[in-house]
């Protein structure tokens, strides 16, 4: 059984990883079996998740700069727009923008409804890399806090991620913090889901899902 990192659906962070297990099958002519969970991303207990992460990290903007105007930037893996256009089923509603932007949407929603306060949010994207004449999808969240006019703080919010690895740590914690001090504003990175009791609680009901179907107890999962 294997967790993919990744929550949302496209070729790099779903597709892709079905293709190496397939071929690992192949190599070893059938002798083991790889199942992969799908996307999880617009589960509940994802969006749940995320939505503690910001509510903590807005609350910490707050004590630091009182009543200002603060905005929430969404934070995921910009991606080819060839790609975007190909992932889920290729119609709009399911690429991996759209996604991203539901999500997006549903944590800003019970983050808002928990802090009593209406999020001013966007959605933003990191890790940007490639050939400079290929398209991907944009704003990166850097460039868009350079643009920010009347805002004095800023939280980004990783949704794209699960743990805190390079794009978080680095894009993030580095390169976005460094863009916020440079405009003068005030500047905290919401928390990455990790080992939120919830969101691994998600994760085993998924593996016990899998394995259910895997036994020929459950058609899918």
């Amino acid at each position: 059984l294997a967790i993919p990192t990744s929550a949302y659906s496209s070729y790099s962070s779903c597709r892709q990883y079905r293709e190496d297990l397939d071929a690992a099958e192949a190599a070893v002519d059938g002798a083991v079996r790889f199942d992969k969970v799908g996307p999880f991303a617009e589960s509940p207990q994802f969006i749940r998740a995320n939505a503690r992460a910001v509510v903590a990290a807005w609350r910490e903007l707050r004590a630091s700069m009182g009543d200002g105007v603060a905005k929430l930037l969404f934070v995921t893996h910009s991606i080819p727009l060839t790609m975007n256009a190909a992932s889920g089923s290729g119609a709009a509603s399911t690429r991996y923008e759209a996604q991203t932007l539901r999500v997006a949407q549903k944590v800003a929603e019970v983050a808002s409804a928990e802090l009593g306060e209406e999020l001013d949010w966007e959605l933003t994207y990191c890790s940007r890399s490639g050939s400079p004449h290929i398209p991907w999808l944009e704003p990166d969240v850097n460039d868009r806090m350079e643009e920010l006019e009347g805002v004095e703080g800023v939280v980004t919010a990783p949704i794209g991620f699960i743990s805190d690895h390079m794009e978080v740590l680095y894009d993030l914690d580095t390169q976005a913090s460094e863009t916020a001090e440079a405009q003068g504003l005030k500047y905290v990175r919401a928390a990455t889901v990790d080992d939120d009791p919830e969101f691994v609680e998600l994760l085993v009901d998924k593996l016990v899902e899998l394995a259910a179907v895997a036994r020929g107890e459950l058609s899918s999962a």
